[in-house]
């Protein structure tokens, strides 16, 4: 009998870090690859459930469309530690503030410092309660055209509406097929200007609640309402409720609000992605549940620019403060960080 002994290895953290990024996703990377980039002690901590996990490919990302959404994630953490930066799988359960900065938690039990927070953790997409709806997500149960329109132009597209996006959405995909159905479905009574502007574009409109998606070799084809009729459709389009992962950030007071447009809830910020918590930013999904790739991404590099930028600031501050008085407490600690940095190598 061959006895195997299974030894996990728990990369170590260091005590101190100029920011932790909460969340490995496009917009924690991409932010955390401009700090690396500009020399900072950088964190990524990094649940391992991105929203996009259930679709193929990414699309509408120029130089990546198509990449598989893990590959892409892959690449980001490589690049981020080819710079210095460290990205670990863990879950923050907690996050309270500090003299310095701020205390994160881990739920495995370490803890580490931060002069400042990047909150990237994303977003969790809640779907309409209908039985067999959930298991076709990112596959012939849609949400976003620009995402996976392409891959489902001319079929035969139903959008179930349940929420103030579902006439705006009919009318993406009638861009990309000429047969788009709305099922009123649990949605408020259509206004008279949404019903005639379906029946200008063709977009056939069917009252009652669905019951159930209908499925048949491993792919819709079409779905039955509470009534009993049946309607076949080969894609359903729906309309997620967006709620973002944040009960973390609880002890610093920073919590979730409506989304303006009603689509669930969010972190407010500016936008720069600072929230009204000095030294904590926000970027991607979390903040803008809308955002594609592209856009977190992009919303992540200007984060990390942002938080850099503050950084300086307040390191020139200090330099200055210990400049006019070599006495003070700032100009000691300014002399014992160059001594330990001179010892740590070698000099």
């Amino acid at each position: 009998m061959v006895v195997v002994e299974v030894v996990i290895v728990t990369e170590e953290l260091k005590d101190n870090y100029d920011v932790v990024v909460i969340g490995g996703g496009a917009a924690g990377l991409n932010g955390a690859l401009m700090l690396a980039r500009s020399r900072r002690s950088v964190l990524v901590v990094d649940a391992g459930h991105p929203r996009n996990a259930p679709a193929a490919a990414v699309h509408g990302l120029m130089a990546r469309d198509g990449t598989p959404p893990a590959e892409l994630l892959e690449q980001g953490r490589a690049e981020v530690r080819l710079y210095g930066g460290q990205v670990v799988r863990g879950e923050v359960v907690a996050a309270s503030g500090e003299d310095a900065g701020f205390r994160i938690v881990l739920a495995d039990g370490r803890t580490v410092q931060a002069r400042r927070l990047l909150v990237a953790a994303g977003a969790v997409d809640e779907l309409p309660e209908i039985p067999g709806l959930r298991d076709r997500w990112g596959r012939d149960v849609v949400h976003c055209p620009y995402c996976h329109g392409w891959e489902v132009r001319d079929q035969a597209i139903g959008v179930v509406a349940s929420g103030p996006m579902a006439v705006h959405q009919a009318l993406l995909f009638r861009q990309l097929s000429d047969d788009v159905t709305v099922f009123t479905h649990t949605s408020e009574p259509l206004g008279e200007e949404d019903v005639d502007q379906l029946a200008a574009r063709g977009v056939a409109l069917v009252h009652g609640e669905v019951a159930a998606v209908e499925v048949a070799d491993d792919r819709i084809v079409g779905v039955r309402l509470t009534d009993g009729r049946r309607v076949p459709r080969n894609v359903l389009a729906v309309q997620s409720r967006m709620e973002v992962r944040a009960g973390f950030l609880d002890g610093l007071g920073l919590h979730p609000a409506e989304h303006p447009a009603g689509i669930g809830r969010h972190l407010p910020a500016d936008a720069a992605g600072r929230t009204d918590i000095p030294g904590v930013w926000v970027a991607g999904n979390v903040t803008e549940p809308m955002a594609q790739v592209g856009g977190a991404a992009a919303a992540g590099a200007n984060a990390g620019a942002q938080i850099n930028a503050d950084l300086v600031a307040e390191e020139a501050r200090q330099a200055v403060a210990a400049y006019r008085d070599p006495l003070s407490a700032a100009a000691e600690a300014r002399v014992s960080k160059r001594l330990a940095g001179s010892q740590q190598h070698g000099l």
